[in-house]
């Protein structure tokens, strides 16, 4: 089953093929993205990395986690799911 990592703190310049690379150093990856602004096409600064299994997706988060990837420190968690954010209920 696989396992939707977030990934933070990315530089402006790192593309979905070098998040892409970087992780399938660790394990099989299913996907990768990183998120881009929808008017201007930039980064946002931040993606999400499909591992293949909850094994690579903690080697991922072991290895990857605090580390520099093009000149920036990433943050590398599992993804909350959709929704999550906000389970408080009406106000």
């Amino acid at each position: 089953m696989a396992v939707k990592l977030f990934v933070g703190g990315l530089s402006f310049s790192t593309s979905t093929e070098r998040l892409r690379e970087v992780f399938a150093a660790v394990g099989t990856v299913e996907s990768a993205a990183v998120v881009t602004d929808r008017d201007t096409g930039r980064s946002r600064g931040f993606g999400f990395v499909e591992m293949a299994t909850p094994e690579d997706a903690d080697a991922a988060i072991g290895r990857l986690h605090g580390t520099t990837l093009d000149g920036r420190t990433i943050q590398v968690e599992r993804a909350k799911s959709a929704g999550a954010a906000d389970r408080r209920g009406p106000r």
